[in-house]
């Protein structure tokens, strides 16, 4: 028989949760469904009592065996948000206060740039009836791509939005050009993973009650081409609806990108060099260690409680081929052996 199967560690994460194996970078589990589920490390089997090694010779054998260690990783663990709309651009471009109007969501609005550190969600009800969610996403700036200003950490939250709507200041307030604004985050969105620039893209100039907007409006169109853009003013609510329509429409042939890529999967061949079994290594001073995925495995699947035990294990170490590694490799007799956590002295 078996020893008993210990209960399993449940950790309940939110969805959007993404699971990577923090050493190969590699992901593990992608958790984009309510109740989803995913196995991240696998327990070992329980250990064997003493009447799984009986036998006709030995009927009732003080032998016994410790519960196989289970799987160990170092995890890396994000939240990536799951909203149909992403609102993006430079801070303080009015992301929150457009948030704060379509929705009952309540983010902090200030006059000062990342008054949102934190992606904030509302839920958007257009007036025909249709509803969609919206994060009001941190303010992004030159560099984000490559993680400036916490960019990494922003940008993944976009990751998994259907449709992307930039949001331009229009009133040029701080000097800065409106369509350099929108050229310089579409490159931060471009150099960024997970082809953000292929997701339906709205275009909204906000601030339309600055002094300069209008003429910088149609120096924005000008230079943009056939691109439409929405004049808004949001504290007051001037163009919203349109914003909202036009956001409903791509959203509903706008595919779900993440759900995509889980789909295509793909399967990475390399060669592999087999590994060996163990490895023996000379420490100086008639010290020896001998290292190895086996030999971890049997040392802690080992129980020492008993002379039986002791024989069993020394048995298998032979049958390895350990001793004769050892001898092979100058140790002699007397030296000390260490097997991790186990030590004996090293006799023919």
């Amino acid at each position: 028989m078996h020893g008993a199967d210990a209960d399993d560690l449940v950790i309940r994460v939110p969805v959007g949760t993404c699971v990577y194996d923090d050493d190969t970078g590699n992901i593990i589990a992608d958790l984009t469904k309510d109740g989803q589920r995913a196995v991240i490390a696998k327990g070992g089997r329980g250990g064997r009592g003493n009447a799984r090694f009986a036998s006709s010779r030995n009927p009732a054998p003080k032998i016994c065996e410790n519960g196989e260690p289970g799987e160990k990783f170092n995890l890396r663990v994000e939240l990536k948000l799951l909203a149909d709309v992403g609102l993006v651009g430079f801070p303080s471009v009015g992301k929150s206060t457009l948030l704060s109007v379509v929705s009952k969501a309540r983010p902090q609005i200030a006059d000062y740039h990342f008054t949102t550190i934190v992606p904030n969600l509302g839920v958007v009800q257009v007036k025909d009836g249709r509803s969609f969610v919206m994060a009001d996403l941190p303010g992004l700036i030159e560099g984000a791509s490559q993680g400036k200003g916490l960019g990494h950490q922003f940008l993944r939250h976009i990751e998994r939005c259907r449709v992307i709507v930039h949001i331009i200041d229009m009133s040029g307030s701080e000097g800065r050009d409106p369509y350099e604004d929108y050229v310089t985050i579409n490159k931060e969105l471009g150099e960024y993973e997970y082809r953000l620039l292929e997701r339906p893209q709205i275009i909204v100039a906000n601030k339309m009650d600055g002094d300069e907007a209008e003429e910088n409006l149609k120096k924005f169109k000008e230079k943009l081409g056939d691109q439409k853009v929405f004049p808004i003013i949001a504290p007051i609510h001037e163009g919203i609806d349109a914003v909202l329509y036009a956001v409903a429409d791509a959203l509903e042939t706008a595919p779900d990108f993440f759900n995509q890529e889980e789909e295509q999967e793909s399967v990475l061949y390399t060669y592999k060099e087999e590994e060996k079994p163990f490895t023996i290594h000379n420490k100086g001073n008639g010290v020896w260690e001998v290292t190895g995925k086996k030999v971890e495995r049997l040392v802690q699947m080992a129980s020492f409680t008993t002379d039986d035990g002791f024989q069993r294990f020394a048995l298998q170490i032979r049958n390895m081929g350990i001793d004769d590694a050892l001898r092979e490799a100058g140790c002699e007799d007397g030296d000390t052996v260490r097997l991790y956590d186990f030590e004996f002295e090293f006799y023919n």
